[in-house]
Order: C-alpha cells, then sequence, then structure tokens
C-alpha cells in the first residue's frame, strides 16, 4: 500500500483568472504518511486538495498516485476518498445508508453494502448508533460517520478538508487522537488540511507550509519548528522570535550579526555572507531568560513587558524592543513566580549562541507577522 499511495505533485499551477492560487507547486507526500497541509487562509492548500482529490483540474503540471498520472483522471477512479469540512451528512438516512451510499451508487447489492457500512461504522466506535439519523448525534459523532463514508471505498488516499474545525476544543483534542489512530490502523496516506498549528504538529508526519500558491517548506514537525526555513515559517508556525541584523564578519568559525540597536549575535557560518549583507534569524521563545540586569551586548535585547499570559506549563510575556513586532518569550512557570513581572517593567533578554537559527529564505511577500 505504501508505494500505491505516495503522492508525486510536479510543476502544478492553478490558476483563476489572472489569480494564482497554487503556483508552481513541486512535492512529494509518502505513501502511508499523515501529512498536514498548513497556512492562512487564501494560501492555496485546499485548492492542492481538491486538485489531488479531482474536484479541480491544474491548469499546468501533474499529479501522480502510485506512480499512475492522475491529473485529469476523474474522481472516482484515482483511489482517494474527500471528507469534506461540513461534513456533508445526509440528514433524512440513517448512519448505516449513509457510510452505505457510495456502495449504493456503484451498483453493490443492498445486504453487502449495509454488511460492509455496519462494519465499517464499528470501526469508528458507532455500530450501536446504527439506525440513528444525524441529527441525533453529536458533532464528533457526526464526523465519525462523514470518516466512515470517506473510508468504506478502500481509498489509497484520504483526504480531509479542516475536519475539526467545527468541533469545540475538548472534542478536537479527542478527534485528533482518533485520526490518528486511524490512520496507523488503516496504512494508508491522510492528507489533511488545517491552518491550526499545534493540530498539524501533533498529527503530522510531514508537515507543509504554504503562503500565496507556494509551498514555503515541507518537513517533519519537529524540522519545521525547531528548524524554519525562513522568517514566514518562523512567524507562521509560531514559538519563534524572528530577528535582524547587518553582518559584521563572517568566516568558517561563524558569522557575527549587530542589531540596529547595538546588540551583537553569534551566528553558524552562513554561506557566502559578506560584511554588510543583511542576515535573519530565529530565536526558540522557550529557550530564552529574563533579568533585570543587561548582560554583555551579545545575544540578548532588551524591552518592556506589554503582555503577560499564563499558559499553564508557562507564562507567556511580550516585550517591546522597539520593532514592528513583539519578541515573545516563554519561562516555565515555577521561573517565572520566583521572580514575578509586571506590564511596564524593562526586562533583558538572553540566550546561549547555539539558539542562534539562521533563516535562508526570502520574507513572505505580505511581510505580515503572524502571532499564534
Amino acid at each position: 500500500m505504501t508505494e500505491q499511495s505516495r503522492i508525486d505533485i510536479r510543476s502544478v499551477t492553478k490558476l483563476y483568472g489572472a489569480v494564482r492560487a497554487v503556483n508552481d507547486v513541486d512535492l512529494t507526500i509518502d505513501g502511508g504518511a499523515y501529512c498536514c497541509m498548513i497556512g492562512p487562509s487564501g494560501c492555496g492548500k485546499t485548492t492542492l486538495l481538491r486538485m489531488i482529490a479531482g474536484h479541480e483540474t491544474p491548469t499546468s503540471g501533474t499529479i501522480s498516485i502510485g506512480g499512475e498520472d492522475m491529473t485529469t483522471v476523474r474522481t472516482g477512479s484515482r483511489g482517494t476518498a474527500l471528507m469534506f469540512q461540513n461534513y456533508a451528512l445526509f440528514p433524512h438516512l440513517s448512519l448505516t445508508d449513509n457510510v452505505a451510499f457510495s456502495l449504493r451508487v456503484n451498483g453493490v447489492a443492498a445486504s453487502e453494502r449495509r454488511d460492509k457500512a455496519r462494519e465499517m461504522l464499528d470501526r469508528v466506535q458507532l455500530l450501536h448508533l446504527a439506525d440513528r439519523v444525524p441529527s441525533e448525534l453529536s458533532g464528533g459523532q457526526q464526523q465519525r460517520v462523514a470518516l466512515a463514508r470517506a473510508l468504506i471505498t478502500n481509498p489509497k488516499v484520504l483526504l480531509l478538508d479542516e475536519p475539526l474545525s467545527a468541533l469545540d476544543e475538548f472534542l478536537r483534542l479527542r478527534m485528533r487522537v482518533e485520526l490518528k489512530r486511524l490512520q496507523n490502523q488503516l496504512g494508508i496516506t491522510f492528507i489533511h488540511v488545517t491552518h491550526t498549528q499545534p493540530e498539524a504538529i501533533a498529527l503530522a508526519d510531514q508537515v507543509v507550509v504554504m503562503d500565496h500558491g507556494v509551498v514555503e517548506q515541507a518537513a517533519s514537525p519537529r524540522t519545521i519548528y525547531n528548524r524554519p526555513h525562513s522568517p514566514y515559517v518562523a512567524r507562521f508556525m509560531g514559538g519563534q522570535n524572528v530577528l535582524t541584523g547587518t553582518v559584521q564578519s563572517a568566516g568558517a568559525e561563524g558569522t557575527v550579526v549587530e542589531s540596529k540597536d547595538g546588540n551583537l549575535y553569534d551566528l553558524p557560518p552562513i554561506e557566502g555572507a559578506k560584511p554588510g549583507d543583511t542576515a535573519n534569524f530565529s530565536v526558540r521563545r522557550d529557550r530564552i531568560q529574563i533579568s533585570d540586569t543587561k548582560g554583555d551586548g551579545r545575544n540578548c535585547t532588551e524591552g518592556t513587558v506589554v503582555n503577560i499570559e499564563y499558559q499553564g506549563t508557562f507564562v507567556k510575556l511580550a516585550l517591546e524592543t522597539g520593532t514592528r513586532e513583539e519578541f515573545i518569550v516563554y519561562l516555565d512557570d515555577d521561573a517565572y513566580y520566583a521572580a514575578p513581572k509586571a506590564v511596564g517593567d524593562k526586562v533583558h533578554a538572553s540566550w546561549a549562541p547555539k539558539v542562534n537559527h539562521i533563516l535562508v529564505g526570502a520574507n513572505n511577500s505580505t511581510g505580515t507577522p503572524y502571532e499564534d
């Protein structure tokens, strides 16, 4: 099944008039992987999902599944199943008949399709409700019915368009577990569109970050979070502060960058860098310490506390440092409450040089910082 459900997207572009909804995308999704596509509204992720499903046709480029070109193959013949955001259940049909509907369309005998539908309902732990109609179910139960209906065709690839967005936070967390359990059990490729960063990181083997119709970065959740490719990815995924400075010296031993306020930062070597170049880098928010006294001017910044949020296991401090975006610090809650701060306090933030991560990609085209 792994090779049969591998997806290869090559030079795919989708135009709506003069608008490039998807722009020259190259992407490989391994068979049997759980892939999450993430990005802001209008970034092209749902359009790309619909092209994989066959509900949209690329303007140019190819989409292959299991090594077969599926670019123009009709939806029902490409081995995919799409679970819609609103579930699209038939209100007048029982759960059994809802799940069996695609088999009915394909001419499967009534007894056989009902048996298969009940087997699938059992897999999503809803067999005891098989004779109910959708209005008698909770949101989480309706989602599981929609999942069963998508899975009954035994697809090679299951496509999910923001499947958790209509659920409350408690149900969303429970259904994340259910989705991952099902994917592990079935061993098929899941492609899940979301705009929620924690959801993508928790579920995915591969995260695809999109913006303005292009793939900014595709990698494991750990790589995306710890080693973002560009300022856009670092800002959108959260967990990182993005800083900019001018290269003062560069060599095999490392790069020294100076910020506008005169602080120096010790970065790894940057290929091709020379004095006077601009360098973007990021610092993980949970690797920063704060104090009341100024350090030596290296790998640090100072600012005024403008917001404090208790997050349970940590406290989130927002600092105004004179740049266009806030500088965020995540402090262990015990460490914070041992020396609490107040809005308006001046503090100094510092970190070890090894925390500095070079951002090699360009800034996103809007220049808009995305805050979590």
